[in-house]
């Protein structure tokens, strides 16, 4: 008889739960049996873990062996359990001591020639590991970087199973062939477009400094755009930019991210630990610290956007975008169902998917920019350019984007072909990306003092309730407002967004709190029809 146990860890969306592997040998014939809700990989672990372990030099038990999963309850995937189960066994067997790994969590695919290949999910592995009271975790080498961003654990990274064996015997450790900068399968990196420096082809990583990408300077005239570009990133707002195909709303909005302020310490490792479930960090690069740029395909389903998949379900483009931006290209050629399940993230910022292994919760903070044509040909708002779209059709295209997703929107700007004297003028350059970049930060930073000792960070994030209460504007700035919802032009989660827009203008113009004037513009940028607005933002002298 023989009984030996040690600790792994199961993903439930980007959270782990501590399993624990237990091993008994019993006389009888030989058989190896694996329970506690292993899904079908976690079952084929038995020949891979088998292999491994003949092929690092032990001898394989020859008795009957039961390898238990506790708790029974949850839901276990995925080929991370390997290395735990192989030293659960060599315990049992008295191959290793069976006190020197019970305290121990181990996390790491074997493969048949005993070599510890790195898994998704290192990072929220280690922090379950963590919370839970355990101090050493055991990672394939690859992902020992990843791991280490963890304070207070220990951290140790193999190459092989004949390595760690070594470890716990005190035996003389090989010195192995260092295995390539191997990641898990990236399965869902198409849906990555590089960001604004980003030399990580689709993958998402630090974008370096804020010249190394596509600069805001290249994008000629635009006024309006610009301002709504520069407010949906100082507050965070949603942002709708429609107008004709090579106007520019696709180049505006890949040079968005390069003016998000960076990441901060906590967001990184909420940014890194979904990227991590999702397999898609580059080589080289554990930490994600600065905020991911998404733009799926309009082919994408409803659960890619959201997550899903077959067992427990895996993060969709809207966590893939948290604490970034997700870019809907040609919006209205998304599907009505994948559209519209965005509204709930968008009020939320997070998502909760259920499937038959069980319910997720993934987190889905992200500022949504929609680009989209007037009409299916794209001419219908240019003069004299042979629109032959009939009106129903017309409309019909426009529809596809429903008036609850809209309402979720906070900016809606028209993008108009540059004009001749836009492009001419100084050359064509614009105001600098570093320039807006800096008035985005001050204007963060002013928030984030306002919003000192309260959940919230960015003002698209405030309560309606406590923008009206406890933080109103200044009296009779709401005049216009107030106007537009007794024409029907304004909802009431409509007025709770011009006020939070109002005081992203506010806090970029360095006042303490909005005016009529940042309200109108806030409602200028919402509905699209001009207000007679100063320009209250943008370069100053």
């Amino acid at each position: 008889m023989g009984f030996a146990r040690t600790c792994s860890v199961a993903l439930v969306g980007v959270e782990g739960v501590v399993v624990e592997v237990q091993a008994d040998l019993e006389p009888g014939v030989a058989t190896f049996a694996l329970v506690g809700l292993p899904d079908k990989s976690l079952i084929e672990s038995r020949d891979r873990v088998r292999a491994a372990v003949v092929n690092s030099g032990a001898d394989w038990p020859q008795k009957k062996l039961t390898v238990g999963l506790s708790p029974a309850s949850v839901p276990k995937s995925g080929s991370g359990f390997d290395l735990a189960v192989a030293v659960a066994v060599l315990g049992a067997a008295e191959r290793i001591d069976p006190k020197a790994i019970a305290d121990l969590v181990m996390i790491g695919e074997l493969g048949l020639d005993g070599r510890v290949r790195p898994v998704r999910g290192i990072l929220p592995a280690v922090l379950a590991a963590a919370e839970a009271g355990y101090s050493q975790v055991v990672v394939p080498e690859q992902t020992a970087a990843e791991a280490a961003l963890v304070p207070g654990v220990s951290i140790l990274g193999v190459r092989s199973l004949r390595q760690l064996i070594a470890v716990l015997t005190g035996s003389e450790v090989p010195d192995e062939e260092r295995a390539g900068e191997g990641r898990p399968d990236a399965m869902l990196s198409g849906l990555m477009l590089p960001g604004a420096g980003a030399g990580t082809g689709l993958a998402v990583g630090d974008r370096g400094g804020e010249g190394d990408g596509p600069d805001l300077a290249d994008v000629a005239g635009q006024q309006a755009a610009r301002t709504a570009l520069e407010v949906a990133a100082a507050g965070n707002h949603h942002l709708l930019l429609h107008g004709p195909p090579g106007a520019g709303k696709t180049m505006l909005a890949e040079r968005m991210p390069a003016i998000l302020p960076p990441l901060t310490r906590q967001e990184s490792l909420e940014v890194t630990a979904v990227h991590s479930v999702a397999g898609i960090l580059p080589p080289g690069e554990p930490l994600v610290r600065t905020a991911p740029y998404c733009a799926p395909h309009h082919s994408a389903t409803m659960q890619s956007l959201v997550g899903g998949g077959n067992g427990l379900p895996r993060p969709g483009a809207v966590s893939l975008a948290h604490r970034g931006i997700l870019f809907l290209d040609e919006a209205p050629e998304f599907s009505g169902r994948a559209l519209d399940s965005l509204r709930q993230p968008l009020e939320s910022g997070y998502v909760v998917v259920a499937r038959s292994a069980g319910v997720v919760r993934l987190p889905a903070r992200f500022l949504m920019v929609l680009a989209a044509n007037p009409c299916p040909c794209g001419r219908h708002t240019l003069h004299g350019a042979g629109c032959e779209c009939p009106p129903s059709a017309i409309r019909r295209y426009q529809a596809r984007l429903s008036g609850p997703l809209l309402d979720r929107v906070d900016l809606r700007v028209g993008v108009e072909p540059v004009q001749r004297a836009d492009l001419l003028g100084q050359g064509g350059r614009g105001e600098s990306t570093a320039a807006v970049a800096g008035r985005v930060r001050e204007a963060r930073e002013r928030a984030a003092a306002r919003l000192e000792g309260t959940p919230w960070t960015t003002n698209s994030e405030v309560p309606g309730h406590e923008l009206r209460t406890r933080w109103q504007p200044a009296p009779g700035a709401l005049g216009a407002a107030e106007r537009d919802m007794e024409r029907g032009l304004l909802t009431a989660r409509g007025l709770d967004r011009v006020l939070r827009v109002a005081w992203t203008v506010a806090d970029l113009a360095g006042r303490d709190r909005p005016d009529a004037r940042h309200v109108d513009l806030a409602l200028e940028l919402r509905t699209g029809i001009a207000r007679g607005a100063p320009a209250l933002i943008g370069a100053r002298p």
